[in-house]
Protein backbone atom coordinates (compact mmCIF):
# COMPACT_ATOMS: atom_id res chain seq x y z
CA UNK A 1 0.00 0.00 0.00
CA UNK A 2 1.04 3.60 -0.43
CA UNK A 3 2.49 5.77 2.64
CA UNK A 4 -0.28 7.51 4.06
CA UNK A 5 0.16 11.53 2.87
CA UNK A 6 1.24 13.92 6.09
CA UNK A 7 -2.32 16.00 5.59
CA UNK A 8 -2.24 19.08 7.83
CA UNK A 9 -4.72 20.33 10.27
CA UNK A 10 -5.60 24.34 11.20
CA UNK A 11 -6.85 25.26 14.28
CA UNK A 12 -8.29 28.63 15.68
CA UNK A 13 -6.61 30.90 18.22
CA UNK A 14 -8.70 32.82 20.58
CA UNK A 15 -6.71 36.18 21.13
CA UNK A 16 -7.56 38.49 24.03
CA UNK A 17 -9.91 41.16 23.32
CA UNK A 18 -7.47 44.05 22.57
CA UNK A 19 -9.36 46.81 24.12
CA UNK A 20 -9.25 44.74 27.82
CA UNK A 21 -5.71 46.25 28.69
CA UNK A 22 -7.13 50.17 28.31
CA UNK A 23 -10.14 49.85 30.61
CA UNK A 24 -7.60 50.31 33.63
CA UNK A 25 -6.44 53.85 31.90
CA UNK A 26 -9.98 55.11 30.98
CA UNK A 27 -11.16 53.67 35.01
CA UNK A 28 -11.70 57.25 36.66
CA UNK A 29 -11.27 54.59 40.18
CA UNK A 30 -7.80 53.71 38.33
CA UNK A 31 -6.70 57.06 37.63
CA UNK A 32 -7.08 57.24 41.72
CA UNK A 33 -5.03 54.26 42.02
CA UNK A 34 -2.12 55.29 40.14
CA UNK A 35 -1.85 59.21 41.04
CA UNK A 36 -4.16 60.81 43.57
CA UNK A 37 -4.49 64.44 43.57
CA UNK A 38 -4.91 66.26 46.60
CA UNK A 39 -8.58 68.13 46.43
CA UNK A 40 -8.96 71.79 47.14
CA UNK A 41 -12.33 71.99 49.42
CA UNK A 42 -13.00 75.70 48.61
CA UNK A 43 -12.65 74.81 45.02
CA UNK A 44 -14.87 71.57 45.21
CA UNK A 45 -18.21 72.60 44.65
CA UNK A 46 -20.38 69.31 44.51
CA UNK A 47 -23.86 70.62 44.28
CA UNK A 48 -22.83 72.37 40.61
CA UNK A 49 -24.67 70.58 37.98
CA UNK A 50 -21.27 69.86 36.18
CA UNK A 51 -19.45 68.56 38.79
CA UNK A 52 -22.86 66.07 39.52
CA UNK A 53 -22.51 64.96 36.19
CA UNK A 54 -18.92 64.16 36.08
CA UNK A 55 -19.20 62.84 39.75
CA UNK A 56 -22.22 60.09 38.42
CA UNK A 57 -20.04 59.83 35.14
CA UNK A 58 -16.91 58.90 37.66
CA UNK A 59 -19.37 56.79 39.50
CA UNK A 60 -20.39 54.58 36.61
CA UNK A 61 -17.42 54.32 35.05
CA UNK A 62 -16.02 52.74 38.60
CA UNK A 63 -18.43 50.10 39.01
CA UNK A 64 -17.93 49.17 35.57
CA UNK A 65 -14.10 48.21 36.11
CA UNK A 66 -15.53 46.72 39.60
CA UNK A 67 -17.64 44.20 37.94
CA UNK A 68 -15.04 43.16 35.38
CA UNK A 69 -11.68 43.28 37.61
CA UNK A 70 -13.95 40.88 40.03
CA UNK A 71 -14.81 38.38 37.27
CA UNK A 72 -10.93 38.70 36.18
CA UNK A 73 -10.12 37.21 38.93
CA UNK A 74 -12.53 34.87 39.20
CA UNK A 75 -11.73 31.13 37.79
CA UNK A 76 -13.57 30.19 34.33
CA UNK A 77 -15.57 27.76 34.90
CA UNK A 78 -15.98 25.04 32.05
CA UNK A 79 -19.29 23.96 31.77
CA UNK A 80 -19.28 20.25 29.66
CA UNK A 81 -22.70 21.20 28.27
CA UNK A 82 -22.11 24.59 26.69
CA UNK A 83 -22.25 24.50 22.79
CA UNK A 84 -19.13 22.14 21.75
CA UNK A 85 -16.28 24.21 19.35
CA UNK A 86 -16.69 21.29 17.32
CA UNK A 87 -15.50 21.69 13.63
CA UNK A 88 -16.61 19.02 11.77
CA UNK A 89 -14.74 17.65 8.58
CA UNK A 90 -16.40 19.38 5.61
CA UNK A 91 -16.79 16.72 1.98
CA UNK A 92 -13.03 18.21 1.00
CA UNK A 93 -11.65 18.95 3.92
CA UNK A 94 -7.75 18.21 5.13
CA UNK A 95 -8.25 17.54 8.79
CA UNK A 96 -8.19 14.15 10.42
CA UNK A 97 -9.37 12.60 13.62
CA UNK A 98 -7.35 13.01 16.76
CA UNK A 99 -7.40 9.16 15.99
CA UNK A 100 -5.17 9.63 12.57
CA UNK A 101 -3.54 12.88 13.89
CA UNK A 102 0.18 12.65 12.68
CA UNK A 103 2.69 13.18 16.36
CA UNK A 104 2.91 16.70 14.95
CA UNK A 105 -0.77 17.60 14.76
CA UNK A 106 -1.11 16.06 18.08
CA UNK A 107 0.99 18.33 19.62
CA UNK A 108 -0.62 21.28 18.08
CA UNK A 109 -3.94 19.95 19.30
CA UNK A 110 -2.51 19.67 22.63
CA UNK A 111 -1.48 23.40 22.94
CA UNK A 112 -4.99 24.39 22.50
CA UNK A 113 -5.33 23.02 26.17
CA UNK A 114 -4.03 24.50 29.03
CA UNK A 115 -2.71 22.99 31.74
CA UNK A 116 -5.24 23.83 33.95
CA UNK A 117 -7.77 22.46 31.99
CA UNK A 118 -6.50 19.01 30.85
CA UNK A 119 -9.28 17.61 33.63
CA UNK A 120 -11.84 19.18 32.26
CA UNK A 121 -14.08 17.20 29.79
CA UNK A 122 -14.12 19.02 25.92
CA UNK A 123 -16.94 17.72 23.83
CA UNK A 124 -14.99 19.56 21.16
CA UNK A 125 -12.04 17.05 21.56
CA UNK A 126 -14.72 13.68 22.67
CA UNK A 127 -16.51 13.43 19.47
CA UNK A 128 -15.70 10.30 16.83
CA UNK A 129 -14.64 12.19 13.53
CA UNK A 130 -13.99 10.47 10.86
CA UNK A 131 -11.04 10.23 7.99
CA UNK A 132 -11.98 13.43 5.44
CA UNK A 133 -14.08 12.44 2.33
CA UNK A 134 -12.31 12.11 -0.46
CA UNK A 135 -12.34 14.98 -3.48
CA UNK A 136 -13.72 14.01 -7.06
CA UNK A 137 -10.39 14.45 -9.21
CA UNK A 138 -9.40 12.84 -12.26
CA UNK A 139 -11.19 12.14 -15.17
CA UNK A 140 -14.68 10.31 -14.24
CA UNK A 141 -18.13 10.11 -14.92
CA UNK A 142 -20.72 12.24 -14.32
CA UNK A 143 -22.91 9.27 -12.91
CA UNK A 144 -19.31 8.54 -10.74
CA UNK A 145 -18.79 12.14 -10.01
CA UNK A 146 -22.81 12.05 -8.25
CA UNK A 147 -22.30 9.15 -6.69
CA UNK A 148 -19.23 10.53 -4.53
CA UNK A 149 -20.31 13.77 -4.11
CA UNK A 150 -21.15 14.68 -0.53
CA UNK A 151 -24.12 16.06 0.36
CA UNK A 152 -24.65 19.95 1.18
CA UNK A 153 -24.82 20.20 5.48
CA UNK A 154 -26.37 23.58 5.04
CA UNK A 155 -24.70 24.82 7.60
CA UNK A 156 -25.84 22.87 10.73
CA UNK A 157 -23.12 21.61 13.43
CA UNK A 158 -23.26 20.41 16.65
CA UNK A 159 -25.00 22.76 19.08
CA UNK A 160 -25.40 20.99 22.71
CA UNK A 161 -26.18 24.37 24.43
CA UNK A 162 -28.27 23.10 27.67
CA UNK A 163 -30.82 25.61 29.44
CA UNK A 164 -29.80 27.82 32.29
CA UNK A 165 -32.48 25.88 34.05
CA UNK A 166 -30.61 22.28 33.21
CA UNK A 167 -27.40 23.53 34.10
CA UNK A 168 -28.30 25.10 37.39
CA UNK A 169 -29.80 21.72 38.43
CA UNK A 170 -26.41 19.39 37.30
CA UNK A 171 -25.06 20.63 40.27
CA UNK A 172 -27.33 18.87 42.29
CA UNK A 173 -28.48 15.89 40.48
CA UNK A 174 -24.57 15.37 38.97
CA UNK A 175 -23.19 14.61 43.03
CA UNK A 176 -26.42 12.21 44.27
CA UNK A 177 -25.30 9.55 46.16
CA UNK A 178 -28.77 8.51 47.51
CA UNK A 179 -30.48 6.81 44.50
CA UNK A 180 -28.87 4.31 42.39
CA UNK A 181 -30.29 3.38 38.76
CA UNK A 182 -29.15 -0.14 37.48
CA UNK A 183 -29.75 -0.82 34.03
CA UNK A 184 -29.41 -3.98 31.94
CA UNK A 185 -28.69 -3.58 28.00
CA UNK A 186 -29.83 -6.29 26.07
CA UNK A 187 -29.58 -7.03 22.20
CA UNK A 188 -26.37 -6.53 19.90
CA UNK A 189 -23.94 -3.66 19.88
CA UNK A 190 -26.07 -0.95 18.50
CA UNK A 191 -28.82 -1.88 20.42
CA UNK A 192 -27.24 -1.59 23.80
CA UNK A 193 -25.99 1.41 22.42
CA UNK A 194 -29.65 2.77 22.52
CA UNK A 195 -30.89 1.71 25.94
CA UNK A 196 -27.56 3.16 27.56
CA UNK A 197 -28.06 6.56 26.01
CA UNK A 198 -31.84 6.39 27.42
CA UNK A 199 -30.43 4.91 30.42
CA UNK A 200 -28.77 7.82 31.06
CA UNK A 201 -31.42 10.29 30.38
CA UNK A 202 -33.73 7.99 32.81
CA UNK A 203 -30.90 8.57 35.51
CA UNK A 204 -31.38 12.19 35.20
CA UNK A 205 -35.36 11.98 35.09
CA UNK A 206 -35.13 10.45 38.54
CA UNK A 207 -31.90 12.46 39.61
CA UNK A 208 -30.30 8.94 40.49
CA UNK A 209 -26.65 8.16 40.37
CA UNK A 210 -26.25 6.16 36.97
CA UNK A 211 -24.39 2.53 37.47
CA UNK A 212 -22.16 1.30 34.81
CA UNK A 213 -24.65 -0.75 32.44
CA UNK A 214 -24.97 -4.57 32.85
CA UNK A 215 -24.54 -6.13 29.19
CA UNK A 216 -26.88 -8.57 28.80
CA UNK A 217 -25.30 -12.23 27.51
CA UNK A 218 -27.08 -12.43 24.15
CA UNK A 219 -28.99 -15.66 23.25
CA UNK A 220 -28.22 -15.59 19.71
CA UNK A 221 -24.03 -14.63 19.47
CA UNK A 222 -23.25 -15.53 23.18
CA UNK A 223 -20.96 -12.76 23.96
CA UNK A 224 -20.22 -12.47 27.42
CA UNK A 225 -18.28 -8.94 27.49
CA UNK A 226 -18.68 -6.34 29.81
CA UNK A 227 -19.04 -2.25 29.72
CA UNK A 228 -15.33 -1.52 29.86
CA UNK A 229 -14.42 -4.10 27.12
CA UNK A 230 -16.83 -2.61 24.26
CA UNK A 231 -16.65 1.52 26.03
CA UNK A 232 -14.31 3.85 27.51
CA UNK A 233 -15.65 3.65 31.07
CA UNK A 234 -13.58 6.30 31.93
CA UNK A 235 -14.40 9.08 29.36
CA UNK A 236 -18.22 7.57 29.84
CA UNK A 237 -17.58 8.82 33.64
CA UNK A 238 -15.69 11.91 32.60
CA UNK A 239 -17.90 13.32 30.13
CA UNK A 240 -21.19 12.99 31.55
CA UNK A 241 -19.89 14.43 35.14
CA UNK A 242 -21.60 17.32 34.95
CA UNK A 243 -25.13 15.48 34.07
CA UNK A 244 -25.02 12.12 35.64
CA UNK A 245 -23.29 10.88 38.34
CA UNK A 246 -21.54 7.46 37.26
CA UNK A 247 -20.47 4.70 39.04
CA UNK A 248 -18.86 1.18 38.27
CA UNK A 249 -20.66 -0.03 41.18
CA UNK A 250 -23.03 0.32 44.06
CA UNK A 251 -21.78 1.61 47.04
CA UNK A 252 -21.85 -0.75 49.95
CA UNK A 253 -24.40 0.85 51.58
CA UNK A 254 -26.90 -0.36 48.99
CA UNK A 255 -25.77 -3.60 48.14
CA UNK A 256 -28.49 -5.35 51.22
CA UNK A 257 -31.10 -2.77 49.84
CA UNK A 258 -34.11 -4.02 48.34
CA UNK A 259 -33.88 -3.71 45.09
CA UNK A 260 -37.11 -3.79 42.97
CA UNK A 261 -36.34 -4.68 39.43
CA UNK A 262 -38.91 -3.24 36.25
CA UNK A 263 -39.31 -5.27 32.92
CA UNK A 264 -42.50 -4.28 31.95
CA UNK A 265 -42.18 -0.46 30.55
CA UNK A 266 -44.40 0.08 28.41
CA UNK A 267 -43.40 1.90 24.62
CA UNK A 268 -42.94 5.54 24.39
CA UNK A 269 -43.50 6.22 28.09
CA UNK A 270 -42.55 10.23 29.12
CA UNK A 271 -40.54 11.86 31.64
CA UNK A 272 -43.82 12.12 33.60
CA UNK A 273 -44.56 8.87 33.68
CA UNK A 274 -40.97 7.82 34.38
CA UNK A 275 -40.95 10.06 37.15
CA UNK A 276 -44.66 9.58 39.04
CA UNK A 277 -43.80 5.95 38.79
CA UNK A 278 -40.32 5.31 40.03
CA UNK A 279 -39.16 8.55 42.21
CA UNK A 280 -40.75 7.32 45.57
CA UNK A 281 -40.12 3.88 44.92
CA UNK A 282 -36.39 5.10 44.31
CA UNK A 283 -36.47 7.11 47.41
CA UNK A 284 -38.00 4.45 49.36
CA UNK A 285 -35.27 1.58 48.22
CA UNK A 286 -32.11 3.52 47.10
CA UNK A 287 -32.02 0.72 44.41
CA UNK A 288 -33.85 0.21 41.14
CA UNK A 289 -33.44 -2.18 38.43
CA UNK A 290 -34.59 -1.83 34.45
CA UNK A 291 -34.13 -4.29 32.29
CA UNK A 292 -35.75 -3.98 28.27
CA UNK A 293 -35.18 -0.40 27.83
CA UNK A 294 -35.15 -1.22 23.98
CA UNK A 295 -37.40 1.95 22.36
CA UNK A 296 -39.14 2.56 25.57
CA UNK A 297 -38.45 6.07 26.13
CA UNK A 298 -40.98 8.81 24.07
CA UNK A 299 -39.06 9.59 21.23
CA UNK A 300 -40.19 13.43 21.62
CA UNK A 301 -38.21 14.47 24.95
CA UNK A 302 -37.71 18.14 26.53
CA UNK A 303 -34.95 19.78 24.40
CA UNK A 304 -32.85 19.43 27.12
CA UNK A 305 -33.06 15.75 26.98
CA UNK A 306 -32.55 15.12 23.59
CA UNK A 307 -29.21 17.35 23.44
CA UNK A 308 -28.38 14.85 26.63
CA UNK A 309 -28.95 12.06 23.85
CA UNK A 310 -26.62 13.42 21.31
CA UNK A 311 -24.20 13.70 24.21
CA UNK A 312 -24.01 9.94 25.64
CA UNK A 313 -23.93 8.74 21.82
CA UNK A 314 -21.76 11.05 20.13
CA UNK A 315 -19.48 12.11 22.97
CA UNK A 316 -19.38 9.74 26.12
CA UNK A 317 -19.95 6.29 24.22
CA UNK A 318 -16.45 6.32 22.99
CA UNK A 319 -15.17 2.45 22.14
CA UNK A 320 -12.71 0.96 24.54
CA UNK A 321 -8.77 2.35 23.33
CA UNK A 322 -7.71 -0.98 22.16
CA UNK A 323 -10.78 -1.85 19.54
CA UNK A 324 -10.65 2.06 18.81
CA UNK A 325 -6.75 1.63 17.86
CA UNK A 326 -7.52 -1.42 15.69
CA UNK A 327 -10.24 0.17 14.06
CA UNK A 328 -8.84 2.94 12.98
CA UNK A 329 -5.86 1.11 11.77
CA UNK A 330 -8.07 -0.82 9.33
CA UNK A 331 -9.70 2.57 8.35
CA UNK A 332 -6.91 4.00 7.37
CA UNK A 333 -5.87 1.21 5.01
CA UNK A 334 -8.92 1.53 3.81
CA UNK A 335 -8.97 5.13 2.92
CA UNK A 336 -5.18 5.45 1.68
CA UNK A 337 -6.34 3.50 -1.12
CA UNK A 338 -8.98 6.34 -1.93
CA UNK A 339 -12.87 6.60 -1.63
CA UNK A 340 -15.05 3.78 -0.55
CA UNK A 341 -18.24 2.79 0.48
CA UNK A 342 -19.43 1.36 3.32
CA UNK A 343 -22.29 -1.65 3.49
CA UNK A 344 -23.72 -3.01 6.02
CA UNK A 345 -24.92 -6.46 4.81
CA UNK A 346 -27.53 -8.08 6.89
CA UNK A 347 -26.86 -11.73 5.57
CA UNK A 348 -26.47 -13.24 9.05
CA UNK A 349 -28.46 -16.16 9.80
CA UNK A 350 -30.06 -14.90 13.03
CA UNK A 351 -31.30 -11.60 11.06
CA UNK A 352 -33.43 -14.10 8.40
CA UNK A 353 -34.81 -15.99 11.72
CA UNK A 354 -35.78 -12.58 13.61
CA UNK A 355 -37.15 -10.79 10.30
CA UNK A 356 -39.32 -13.90 9.09
CA UNK A 357 -37.69 -13.42 5.62
CA UNK A 358 -36.55 -15.80 2.66
CA UNK A 359 -32.80 -15.76 2.17
CA UNK A 360 -32.88 -15.40 -1.64
CA UNK A 361 -30.39 -19.02 -2.11
CA UNK A 362 -32.75 -21.18 -2.43
CA UNK A 363 -35.35 -23.67 -0.98
CA UNK A 364 -32.41 -25.42 0.90
CA UNK A 365 -31.22 -22.31 2.79
CA UNK A 366 -35.11 -21.58 3.26
CA UNK A 367 -35.82 -24.65 4.93
CA UNK A 368 -32.95 -24.51 7.19
CA UNK A 369 -34.12 -20.51 8.40
CA UNK A 370 -37.88 -21.77 8.70
CA UNK A 371 -37.42 -24.92 10.66
CA UNK A 372 -34.90 -22.42 12.96
CA UNK A 373 -37.45 -20.22 13.22
CA UNK A 374 -39.98 -22.90 14.16
CA UNK A 375 -38.24 -24.31 17.30
CA UNK A 376 -37.93 -20.61 18.25
CA UNK A 377 -40.52 -18.69 17.73
CA UNK A 378 -39.25 -15.83 20.79
CA UNK A 379 -36.90 -15.04 17.94
CA UNK A 380 -39.47 -13.32 15.40
CA UNK A 381 -39.86 -9.72 15.82
CA UNK A 382 -43.26 -8.47 15.38
CA UNK A 383 -45.95 -8.53 12.36
CA UNK A 384 -46.62 -12.25 13.74
CA UNK A 385 -49.57 -12.36 11.04
CA UNK A 386 -47.48 -11.76 7.86
CA UNK A 387 -45.76 -13.77 5.48
CA UNK A 388 -42.36 -13.75 4.16
CA UNK A 389 -43.99 -12.07 0.56
CA UNK A 390 -45.55 -9.94 2.65
CA UNK A 391 -43.14 -8.78 4.58
CA UNK A 392 -41.04 -8.39 1.35
CA UNK A 393 -43.44 -5.98 -0.28
CA UNK A 394 -43.69 -4.22 2.36
CA UNK A 395 -39.95 -3.56 2.81
CA UNK A 396 -39.20 -5.50 6.13
CA UNK A 397 -37.04 -7.54 4.41
CA UNK A 398 -32.86 -7.05 3.86
CA UNK A 399 -32.22 -6.36 0.15
CA UNK A 400 -29.48 -9.58 -0.38
CA UNK A 401 -26.43 -9.21 -2.63
CA UNK A 402 -27.95 -9.27 -6.05
CA UNK A 403 -30.12 -6.41 -4.86
CA UNK A 404 -27.99 -4.45 -3.54
CA UNK A 405 -25.40 -5.01 -6.44
CA UNK A 406 -27.73 -3.54 -9.06
CA UNK A 407 -28.90 -0.70 -6.70
CA UNK A 408 -25.43 0.64 -6.49
CA UNK A 409 -24.45 0.07 -9.96
CA UNK A 410 -27.85 2.20 -10.60
CA UNK A 411 -26.50 4.90 -8.64
CA UNK A 412 -23.23 5.52 -10.58
CA UNK A 413 -21.36 3.36 -8.06
CA UNK A 414 -18.04 2.54 -10.37
CA UNK A 415 -17.20 -1.31 -10.82
CA UNK A 416 -13.61 -0.55 -9.83
CA UNK A 417 -14.78 1.01 -6.51
CA UNK A 418 -13.60 0.04 -2.95
CA UNK A 419 -16.09 -1.72 -1.17
CA UNK A 420 -16.00 -2.50 2.99
CA UNK A 421 -18.74 -5.34 3.81
CA UNK A 422 -19.72 -4.73 7.30
CA UNK A 423 -21.75 -7.33 9.47
CA UNK A 424 -21.09 -10.88 10.56
CA UNK A 425 -20.68 -14.17 8.19
CA UNK A 426 -23.29 -14.24 5.87
CA UNK A 427 -25.43 -17.36 6.38
CA UNK A 428 -24.60 -19.41 3.24
CA UNK A 429 -20.71 -18.54 2.83
CA UNK A 430 -18.91 -16.68 0.41
CA UNK A 431 -21.79 -18.34 -2.15
CA UNK A 432 -24.15 -15.67 -0.36
CA UNK A 433 -21.67 -12.50 -1.39
CA UNK A 434 -20.86 -14.13 -5.21
CA UNK A 435 -23.54 -11.67 -6.86
CA UNK A 436 -21.92 -8.20 -4.99
CA UNK A 437 -18.39 -9.35 -6.07
CA UNK A 438 -19.32 -10.09 -9.45
CA UNK A 439 -20.00 -6.62 -10.23
CA UNK A 440 -17.94 -4.94 -7.12
CA UNK A 441 -14.76 -7.19 -7.21
CA UNK A 442 -12.74 -4.79 -5.24
CA UNK A 443 -15.17 -5.67 -1.71
CA UNK A 444 -13.04 -6.55 1.73
CA UNK A 445 -14.24 -7.38 4.88
CA UNK A 446 -12.64 -6.96 7.96
CA UNK A 447 -10.74 -10.45 8.19
CA UNK A 448 -9.05 -9.48 4.97
CA UNK A 449 -8.26 -5.81 6.28
CA UNK A 450 -7.00 -6.94 8.81
CA UNK A 451 -3.11 -8.70 9.32
CA UNK A 452 -2.08 -11.57 11.23
CA UNK A 453 -3.32 -12.10 15.28
CA UNK A 454 -5.07 -8.56 15.07
CA UNK A 455 -8.66 -9.96 15.43
CA UNK A 456 -7.80 -12.70 17.23
CA UNK A 457 -8.36 -11.17 20.75
CA UNK A 458 -12.12 -10.92 19.47
CA UNK A 459 -12.80 -14.43 18.26
CA UNK A 460 -16.29 -14.95 19.59
CA UNK A 461 -16.66 -11.15 20.35
CA UNK A 462 -19.51 -9.80 18.56
CA UNK A 463 -20.02 -6.95 19.85
CA UNK A 464 -15.97 -5.97 19.71
CA UNK A 465 -16.16 -7.03 16.27
CA UNK A 466 -19.58 -4.59 15.63
CA UNK A 467 -17.60 -2.14 16.39
CA UNK A 468 -14.79 -1.92 14.64
CA UNK A 469 -17.31 -2.24 11.91
CA UNK A 470 -18.81 0.88 13.28
CA UNK A 471 -15.53 2.40 13.00
CA UNK A 472 -13.99 1.80 9.45
CA UNK A 473 -17.88 2.51 8.08
CA UNK A 474 -17.99 6.05 9.40
CA UNK A 475 -15.14 6.96 7.45
CA UNK A 476 -16.28 5.17 4.38
CA UNK A 477 -17.32 8.35 1.45
CA UNK A 478 -20.34 6.44 1.34
CA UNK A 479 -22.47 4.66 3.79
CA UNK A 480 -25.98 1.69 2.15
CA UNK A 481 -27.44 -0.31 4.73
CA UNK A 482 -29.06 -3.27 3.38
CA UNK A 483 -31.74 -3.19 6.18
CA UNK A 484 -32.79 -0.84 8.47
CA UNK A 485 -32.06 -1.53 12.35
CA UNK A 486 -30.17 -0.18 14.88
CA UNK A 487 -26.67 -0.33 13.09
CA UNK A 488 -28.05 1.88 10.22
CA UNK A 489 -30.10 4.63 12.21
CA UNK A 490 -26.83 5.04 14.70
CA UNK A 491 -24.70 5.51 11.32
CA UNK A 492 -27.29 8.20 10.02
CA UNK A 493 -27.10 10.02 12.95
CA UNK A 494 -23.27 10.21 13.49
CA UNK A 495 -22.60 10.87 10.01
CA UNK A 496 -25.27 13.69 10.35
CA UNK A 497 -23.23 14.96 13.41
CA UNK A 498 -19.99 15.03 12.09
CA UNK A 499 -20.64 16.97 8.97
CA UNK A 500 -23.40 14.72 6.91
CA UNK A 501 -21.34 12.29 5.20
CA UNK A 502 -22.98 10.65 2.41
CA UNK A 503 -25.38 8.07 3.66
CA UNK A 504 -27.89 6.46 0.84
CA UNK A 505 -30.79 4.87 2.86
CA UNK A 506 -32.77 2.50 0.44
CA UNK A 507 -36.41 2.61 -0.39
CA UNK A 508 -36.74 -1.19 -0.33
CA UNK A 509 -40.79 -0.42 -0.66
CA UNK A 510 -40.70 1.50 -4.07
CA UNK A 511 -37.79 -0.45 -5.14
CA UNK A 512 -38.69 -3.91 -5.10
CA UNK A 513 -41.49 -3.65 -8.00
CA UNK A 514 -38.56 -2.34 -10.17
CA UNK A 515 -36.18 -5.32 -8.89
CA UNK A 516 -38.95 -8.09 -10.51
CA UNK A 517 -40.14 -6.19 -13.77
CA UNK A 518 -37.95 -7.67 -16.12
CA UNK A 519 -38.89 -5.77 -18.71
CA UNK A 520 -37.38 -2.24 -17.98
CA UNK A 521 -34.04 -1.35 -19.47
CA UNK A 522 -30.79 -0.73 -17.85
CA UNK A 523 -31.19 2.88 -18.59
CA UNK A 524 -34.85 3.69 -17.29
CA UNK A 525 -33.86 1.00 -14.12
CA UNK A 526 -31.02 3.42 -13.05
CA UNK A 527 -33.14 6.85 -13.64
CA UNK A 528 -35.69 5.32 -11.30
CA UNK A 529 -33.10 4.44 -8.69
CA UNK A 530 -32.04 7.46 -8.76
CA UNK A 531 -35.20 9.90 -9.01
CA UNK A 532 -36.03 7.44 -5.74
CA UNK A 533 -32.59 7.92 -3.68
CA UNK A 534 -32.40 11.69 -4.53
CA UNK A 535 -33.38 12.79 -1.43
CA UNK A 536 -32.12 10.75 1.07
CA UNK A 537 -28.21 10.57 0.30
CA UNK A 538 -27.78 12.17 3.89
CA UNK A 539 -28.91 15.90 3.16
CA UNK A 540 -29.67 17.34 6.59
CA UNK A 541 -33.26 16.47 7.68
CA UNK A 542 -35.50 17.86 10.45
CA UNK A 543 -36.73 15.55 13.01
CA UNK A 544 -39.35 17.51 13.48
CA UNK A 545 -40.92 16.75 10.55
CA UNK A 546 -42.00 13.43 11.31
CA UNK A 547 -42.77 12.64 15.71
CA UNK A 548 -41.57 9.08 15.74
CA UNK A 549 -38.30 9.72 14.59
CA UNK A 550 -35.16 9.37 17.00
CA UNK A 551 -32.95 12.05 17.63
CA UNK A 552 -29.77 9.78 17.35
CA UNK A 553 -30.70 9.20 13.38
CA UNK A 554 -31.96 12.51 13.07
CA UNK A 555 -29.73 15.34 15.00
CA UNK A 556 -31.31 18.43 13.15
CA UNK A 557 -32.57 20.59 15.07
CA UNK A 558 -31.91 19.52 18.80
CA UNK A 559 -28.51 18.62 18.45
CA UNK A 560 -27.46 20.69 15.28
CA UNK A 561 -27.68 24.41 14.59
CA UNK A 562 -26.47 26.91 12.20
CA UNK A 563 -23.71 29.24 13.06
CA UNK A 564 -23.26 32.36 10.66
CA UNK A 565 -19.89 33.49 12.15
CA UNK A 566 -18.78 29.83 11.39
CA UNK A 567 -16.93 29.20 14.35
CA UNK A 568 -18.03 25.82 15.19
Amino acid sequence: MARARNIKSSFITLNPLPFFPYLLSLSPLASLISSPKKINPRNHKLCTPPNLSVFFLSLLFSFTFLGISILSFMPTYQDSSSCPLISPPSPFSSSLSSAALSPLTSASLSLLISENDQDEPRLSDSVMVPLPAHGVVGHVSEEEREFWQQPDGEGFRPCLDFSIGYRKASAQVSKEKRRFLVVVASGGLNQQRNEIVDAVVIARILEASLVVPVLQVNLIWGDESEFSDIFDEKHFKRILQADVRVVSSLPSTHLMSRQSTETKIPHDVSPLWIRSRFFNQLNEDGVLVLKGLDSKLSKNLPPDLQKLRCKVAFHALRYAAPIRELGNQLARRMWIEGPYIALHLRLEKDVWVRTGCLTGLGAAYDDIITKLRESHPEYLTGRLNMTSSQRRIAGLCPLNALEMARLLKALGAPGSARVYSAGGEPFGGNGALQPLVAEFPNLVTKEMLARDGELSQYINKSSALAAIDYIVSLSSDVFVPSHGGNMGRAMQGHRAYVGHRKYIKPNKRAVLPFFEDASISDTEFRTIMRKLHSKSQGQPEMRTNRRDRDVIAYPVPECMCKHPTGIF
